[in-house]
């Protein structure tokens, strides 16, 4: 009896401690979660194909991994996640990275772990031109924020910090915000600023407009299997190699146009691409 339970509790460990470069090795897949409605960063354009800033730096990792662990094969495969199901995605084994607009917090890392920082931004606000034009001028109004983002716990702490009585309405896509924003469902809509500066753009209704005020800064990066840092090293090597290669300016252009990053997002890059 002791010797079967030795050797189920051998096996058992031998499990937990295989990694994730051990399972990319053995199925000859990595599995990329993607959300469908965060663009710029991730999303799933008309033809049903997975994009976005995050997207691309996530397959520019997967070609790093190739030539790194002799996978020359690695297929890739999508598995759409959504705000309230990305971490259980990757803690459940369903996932092996994040690819989406996901912020570095504490109480994620609890969680799932992150790789370097990939992006920096901050919650931000939507409003109407003919809109409330302080965050005092919100008291009393309905406010909208996309639901399960750190946005919202940020909106509420400030909202309570400064004693402001508004009702918080919560909406599952930014587009559904932004909708009812325009049609003065609520005063002001808040958001990522990345998100809401795309989703400005591709509205046309030039009656709403982005905020100035930005009520938080957060790092986004990749998410993936805590415990695990032999993948994390590896994931970060590539991400150190692809920020000081032209396959970064390629990548921002993509998905950004020709605007220039800006000193904070290049200094988070100098930063991130840790020497080897």
């Amino acid at each position: 009896m002791l010797a079967v339970a030795l050797g189920l509790a051998f096996a058992v460990s031998t499990a937990a401690g295989a990694g994730t470069l051990d399972d990319l090795k053995k199925n000859g897949t990595i599995r990329l979660g993607v959300r469908e409605d965060t663009k710029p960063f991730s999303y799933i354009d008309t033809d049903g194909t997975a994009k976005g800033y995050v997207v691309d730096l996530c397959l520019a990792v997967v070609e790093k991994l190739k030539a790194a662990y002799s996978l020359p094969d690695l297929k890739t495969e999508y598995v759409k996640v959504t705000t309230e199901t990305r971490f259980d995605a990757i803690s459940q084994g369903k996932v092996d990275l994040l690819c989406g607009p996901d912020t570095v917090t504490l109480k994620r890392r609890e969680q799932v772990s992150f790789s370097v920082p990939v992006f920096i931004t901050g919650a931000a606000v939507l409003y109407r031109t003919d809109g409330p034009s302080s965050l005092y001028d919100l008291k009393d109004k309905k406010v909208g924020v996309k639901s399960g983002t750190t946005t919202e716990t940020v909106l509420n702490g400030v909202l309570k910090k400064l004693d402001i009585a508004a009702q918080v309405v919560t909406y599952d896509s930014y587009e559904a915000g932004a909708k009812a924003l325009g049609n003065n469902e609520i005063s002001v809509f808040f958001g990522d600023r990345g998100i809401l500066v795309d989703l400005l753009k591709s509205s046309g209704n030039d009656q709403l407009k982005l905020g100035d005020l930005m009520l938080s800064a957060e790092t986004y990066a990749l998410g993936l299997r805590r415990d695990d840092e032999d993948f994390r090293l590896a994931v970060d090597r590539a991400l150190s190699q692809i920020y000081v290669s032209k396959d970064l300016t390629h990548i921002l252009r993509t998905n950004f146009g020709d605007r220039p990053p800006g000193p904070i997002l290049e200094s988070l890059f100098l930063a991130s691409a840790l020497p080897d």
